[in-house]
Parts: C-alpha cells; structure tokens; sequence
C-alpha cells in the first residue's frame, strides 16, 4: 500500500537512526505486520494491547503534521 510506504519510510529516515532501541523494535514488529493490520492501526480502526506499541503508533499518525 503506497500509504503505508510514505509513513514508515518518512520514519526510517526522519527517526529511526536517534530512536531508542524500543521504538526501534516497535517499528520492526510493525513491518512484521500485515498490510491491512498496519493500515487500521495507523488509522485508529483497531488498537492494539500493548501501550508502548500503542504510543509509538499513536507517533506515526502524528508524523505528517512534524517537520
């Protein structure tokens, strides 16, 4: 999905080289996933248990309105 490649790319190379090492695993375990689980997490159509994971999803929604 070319959505999904514009927001992890923008965070590969705008974050990803000073995140900590937990974000860093975050935005890993979510490459893992499949397209349509990533979509409506990024969207907010489902959620996840998790509220470290939860958080750093809720950095990527936030991330078109950063410079």
């Amino acid at each position: 999905m070319k959505e999904l490649d514009v927001v992890m790319s923008g965070y590969l190379e705008r974050y990803y080289a000073e995140a900590s090492a937990q974000d860093q695993a975050h935005f890993r375990a979510l490459l893992e996933m499949q397209d349509p689980e990533l979509y409506a997490l990024l969207l907010g159509r489902s959620t996840i248990d998790d509220p470290e994971l939860e958080r750093f999803i809720g950095f990527l929604r936030g991330m078109s309105g950063r410079h």
